[in-house]
């Protein structure tokens, strides 16, 4: 419980949106910054996580590669101007569909669970990708999947360490709540 309400804690001050209208940055420490500064990133990467130390063997693994491949891919896409609809949404409803995966304690399998997270990798890759300005691809990118691949592990770290499933669940559920508030929805 202790673990929960530290990450808790530090999630808390972060504000809910990493990125607007404008928003153009570039080099490594920005991509490394940029999942770790909006709410709605941060919970959807340790969802991944966190679902991925539930479901436990290859999906330790697989689930974050997937996301991180797919998110790869969306930077591509993002970068090169190549518009992909709904992606604020998306982005949104990855968290809330993550944690309510989390909190259900959904045994899917690796089939279905490994492109679902892709879709959602995809989706706040590109929303990186459209950050992007001038020089500086590599790095930026290089910053952020090494972020995002921290967040996974804490997720995964989280769901093994704490002793409890239902303190995984709640905090999935936690999770989809929280982003139906900031959604407007809840």
């Amino acid at each position: 419980m202790r673990r929960l309400l530290t990450l808790a804690a530090l999630l808390a001050p972060m504000p809910a949106f990493a990125h607007g209208a404008g928003d153009h940055v570039h080099g490594f420490a920005a991509g490394f910054l940029h999942p770790v500064g909006g709410l709605d990133h941060v919970l959807a990467m340790v969802a991944v996580g966190l679902w991925a130390g539930l479901l436990g063997g290859r999906a330790l693994w697989a689930l974050p590669a997937g996301f991180l491949g797919a998110m790869a891919l969306g930077f591509g896409l993002g970068a090169a101007d190549v518009a992909l609809p709904m992606v604020e949404a998306g982005i949104l409803a990855s968290v809330i569909i993550l944690g309510a995966l989390v909190a259900a304690s959904a045994r899917f399998s690796l089939m279905l669970a490994v492109p679902l997270v892709a879709v959602f990798g995809l989706l706040h890759g590109h929303a990186h990708g459209t950050e992007l300005a001038g020089a500086g691809a590599f790095p930026y990118a290089a910053g952020f999947l090494i972020a995002t691949a921290a967040l996974h592990a804490l997720g995964v770290f989280g769901a093994q360490a704490i002793t409890s499933r239902i303190a995984v669940r709640v905090a999935g559920g936690a999770m989809a709540a929280l982003m139906l508030v900031v959604a407007g929805l809840g």
